[in-house]
Protein backbone atom coordinates (compact mmCIF):
# COMPACT_ATOMS: atom_id res chain seq x y z
CA UNK A 1 0.00 0.00 0.00
CA UNK A 2 1.41 3.58 -1.01
CA UNK A 3 -0.08 6.58 -0.32
CA UNK A 4 -0.57 7.79 -4.04
CA UNK A 5 -3.18 4.89 -3.71
CA UNK A 6 -5.17 6.55 -0.46
CA UNK A 7 -8.08 8.68 -1.52
CA UNK A 8 -10.45 10.29 1.02
CA UNK A 9 -13.94 10.39 -1.08
CA UNK A 10 -16.54 13.20 -0.18
CA UNK A 11 -19.42 12.54 2.28
CA UNK A 12 -18.24 8.84 2.87
CA UNK A 13 -15.59 7.90 5.85
CA UNK A 14 -12.47 6.71 6.21
CA UNK A 15 -9.93 6.20 3.35
CA UNK A 16 -9.99 4.12 0.21
CA UNK A 17 -7.26 2.09 -1.70
CA UNK A 18 -7.37 2.31 -5.11
CA UNK A 19 -7.54 -1.15 -6.35
CA UNK A 20 -8.07 -1.86 -9.88
CA UNK A 21 -8.86 1.11 -13.08
CA UNK A 22 -12.48 0.41 -14.30
CA UNK A 23 -14.47 1.57 -17.58
CA UNK A 24 -16.89 4.12 -15.88
CA UNK A 25 -14.23 4.52 -13.05
CA UNK A 26 -12.07 3.05 -10.32
CA UNK A 27 -12.94 0.39 -8.00
CA UNK A 28 -11.89 1.19 -4.28
CA UNK A 29 -11.59 -1.04 -1.24
CA UNK A 30 -12.70 0.69 2.08
CA UNK A 31 -9.61 0.77 4.80
CA UNK A 32 -12.51 0.66 7.56
CA UNK A 33 -14.46 -2.29 6.30
CA UNK A 34 -12.13 -3.94 3.42
CA UNK A 35 -15.37 -3.67 1.03
CA UNK A 36 -14.95 -2.99 -2.54
CA UNK A 37 -17.26 -0.57 -4.62
CA UNK A 38 -16.64 1.51 -7.51
CA UNK A 39 -16.40 4.93 -8.11
CA UNK A 40 -17.03 7.19 -10.79
CA UNK A 41 -16.49 10.95 -11.94
CA UNK A 42 -19.43 12.05 -10.39
CA UNK A 43 -17.55 11.43 -7.05
CA UNK A 44 -15.37 13.11 -5.45
CA UNK A 45 -11.93 12.43 -4.79
CA UNK A 46 -9.23 13.96 -3.00
CA UNK A 47 -5.80 11.46 -3.43
CA UNK A 48 -3.90 11.97 -0.16
CA UNK A 49 -0.71 12.25 -2.25
CA UNK A 50 -1.96 15.90 -3.27
CA UNK A 51 -2.62 16.98 -0.33
CA UNK A 52 -1.03 19.92 1.79
CA UNK A 53 -1.21 21.59 5.09
CA UNK A 54 -0.93 25.81 5.18
CA UNK A 55 2.39 27.08 7.00
CA UNK A 56 3.09 30.61 7.37
CA UNK A 57 5.69 30.16 4.94
CA UNK A 58 4.93 27.44 2.14
CA UNK A 59 2.45 24.06 2.29
CA UNK A 60 3.68 21.13 3.54
CA UNK A 61 3.16 18.08 2.03
CA UNK A 62 0.66 15.74 3.87
CA UNK A 63 3.22 13.14 3.31
CA UNK A 64 5.61 14.80 5.50
CA UNK A 65 3.22 15.47 8.37
CA UNK A 66 2.36 11.93 8.36
CA UNK A 67 5.69 10.63 8.27
CA UNK A 68 6.02 13.76 11.34
CA UNK A 69 3.43 11.94 13.15
CA UNK A 70 5.12 8.43 12.64
CA UNK A 71 8.36 9.53 13.96
CA UNK A 72 6.89 11.33 17.21
CA UNK A 73 4.64 7.70 17.62
CA UNK A 74 7.22 5.65 16.57
CA UNK A 75 4.88 4.50 13.86
CA UNK A 76 1.97 3.77 16.54
CA UNK A 77 -1.16 5.52 16.68
CA UNK A 78 -1.33 9.22 17.71
CA UNK A 79 -3.74 10.70 19.88
CA UNK A 80 -7.07 10.79 19.65
CA UNK A 81 -9.06 13.09 17.29
CA UNK A 82 -11.76 13.34 19.46
CA UNK A 83 -9.55 15.41 21.84
CA UNK A 84 -10.47 18.83 22.62
CA UNK A 85 -9.32 21.64 20.42
CA UNK A 86 -6.83 23.22 22.67
CA UNK A 87 -5.12 19.53 23.10
CA UNK A 88 -5.20 18.62 19.22
CA UNK A 89 -3.68 22.26 18.25
CA UNK A 90 -0.59 22.00 21.01
CA UNK A 91 -0.38 18.40 19.62
CA UNK A 92 -0.12 19.77 15.90
CA UNK A 93 1.98 22.87 16.91
CA UNK A 94 4.45 19.63 18.09
CA UNK A 95 4.17 17.98 14.80
CA UNK A 96 4.48 20.94 12.24
CA UNK A 97 5.29 24.43 14.44
CA UNK A 98 4.72 26.68 11.72
CA UNK A 99 0.98 25.23 10.58
CA UNK A 100 -0.52 28.37 9.45
CA UNK A 101 -3.47 28.57 12.55
CA UNK A 102 -5.26 30.88 10.92
CA UNK A 103 -5.77 28.83 7.89
CA UNK A 104 -5.74 25.30 9.15
CA UNK A 105 -8.71 24.50 11.55
CA UNK A 106 -9.18 22.31 14.37
CA UNK A 107 -11.62 20.18 11.92
CA UNK A 108 -8.20 20.00 9.35
CA UNK A 109 -6.60 18.89 12.27
CA UNK A 110 -8.90 16.04 13.56
CA UNK A 111 -8.80 14.85 9.66
CA UNK A 112 -5.30 14.84 9.60
CA UNK A 113 -5.16 12.66 12.98
CA UNK A 114 -8.16 10.38 11.98
CA UNK A 115 -6.55 9.27 8.33
CA UNK A 116 -3.21 8.64 10.16
CA UNK A 117 -4.60 6.79 13.11
CA UNK A 118 -6.63 4.22 10.17
CA UNK A 119 -3.12 4.19 8.44
CA UNK A 120 -1.43 3.12 11.35
CA UNK A 121 -4.20 0.68 11.91
CA UNK A 122 -3.87 -1.01 8.70
CA UNK A 123 -0.03 -1.04 9.54
CA UNK A 124 0.94 1.15 6.97
CA UNK A 125 4.86 1.49 6.38
CA UNK A 126 5.34 5.36 6.90
CA UNK A 127 9.27 4.69 6.56
CA UNK A 128 8.53 4.31 3.37
CA UNK A 129 7.30 8.20 2.58
CA UNK A 130 10.10 9.95 1.13
CA UNK A 131 10.95 13.82 0.74
CA UNK A 132 10.50 15.08 -2.49
CA UNK A 133 13.71 16.02 -2.94
CA UNK A 134 14.59 12.38 -2.27
CA UNK A 135 12.35 11.12 -4.84
CA UNK A 136 13.74 13.23 -7.43
CA UNK A 137 17.59 12.49 -6.38
CA UNK A 138 16.37 9.18 -7.04
CA UNK A 139 14.19 9.59 -10.47
CA UNK A 140 17.06 11.56 -11.20
CA UNK A 141 19.78 8.99 -10.66
CA UNK A 142 17.39 6.31 -12.77
CA UNK A 143 17.61 8.47 -15.71
CA UNK A 144 21.08 8.83 -15.64
CA UNK A 145 21.72 4.87 -15.63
Amino acid sequence: MELKDIVAITGKPGLYEIKAQSKGGIIVESLLDRKKFPITATHNISALNEIAIFTYEEEIPLRIVFKAISEKEHGKKAINPKESGKVLTSYFREILPNFDEERVYTSNIKKVLQWYNLLASNNFDFSSIKEQEEEQEENQKTKEA
